[in-house]
């Protein structure tokens, strides 16, 4: 069963067919809503909408470690992350899609392992490549069968939030590697390594990063919510060829 986890313009599933909610309960809290499950083009899908299903949850204040825990006790396989961004280099305009391939961790004070307890030892993850390999793939190829363009491979950086970043903040991202500035990546991508839950995301992009482009004066909140929209839609054709029976199957 795969799992969808639905960020900023993404907190529902046109296609996905309802057969029930579940709240789970974990022992690191609440996750940000219900599980929803359903089938997606006949394949069994649970859904859940990172920021809480009327958007209320910030980026630093998600129980991530609860929504990685609720959906691999519910028995998915792997888990497709969506996500909105900013555009640090110019081929990364509003309403590009991107299958990140690396990411840069700048966030602060979040829960970021499930191996924190005094009377745990020390447990280290390999994290070289932070994306499953497999299911990354099954992503582009389900992108091309779709006939939507989707950049194969970038750098995500993942700032606190809530605040958008200053122009010179965006600059130093650039400067050390990162093609694209979000708040959600992580801890979410190393929770799902550490409980060996497979993960790969897909980013729109909703405007060009501060500091840059139509953002050079100050991003307009107008305009994203325009590009989300539009993008949005081209994301969940991907993820109907995903679930399909003619995509690779993760």
């Amino acid at each position: 069963m795969l799992a969808i986890v639905g960020g900023s313009g993404l907190t529902q599933l046109a296609s996905l067919t309802i057969t029930r909610r579940e709240v789970v309960r974990t022992p690191y809290g609440e996750p940000s809503g219900a599980l929803t499950f359903g089938e997606v083009c006949g394949r069994p899908v649970v859904f859940l909408a990172r920021h809480g299903y009327g958007h209320t949850i910030a980026p630093h204040l998600v129980n991530y470690r609860a929504n990685l825990w609720a959906l691999k006790h519910v028995g998915t396989t792997g888990v497709i992350s969506v996500a909105s961004v900013g555009g640090i280099r110019a081929a990364f305009g509003p309403g590009v899609l991107i299958v990140p391939d690396q990411i840069i961790d700048y966030t602060w004070g979040r829960k970021s392992t499930y191996f924190d307890a005094s009377d745990q030892p020390v447990h280290h993850v390999d994290f070289t490549h932070p994306y499953d390999s497999a299911l990354r793939a099954a992503l582009i190829a389900a992108a091309a069968a779709a006939g939507e363009a989707v950049f194969d491979g970038g750098v995500y950086a993942t700032t606190q939030g809530p605040r958008l970043e200053t122009a010179a903040e965006i600059n130093r991202l650039e400067r050390d590697g990162a093609d694209v500035v979000g708040m959600t990546g992580m801890p979410e991508a190393v929770l799902a390594r550490e409980i060996e839950l497979p993960y790969a995301a897909i980013n729109v992009v909703a405007n060009y990063a501060a500091g840059r482009a139509s953002s050079e004066q100050g991003i307009s909140f107008d305009s994203i919510e325009v590009v989300l929209h539009e993008a949005m839609t081209r994301v969940r054709c991907i993820l109907d060829q995903l679930c399909g029976d003619g995509a690779v199957r993760p």
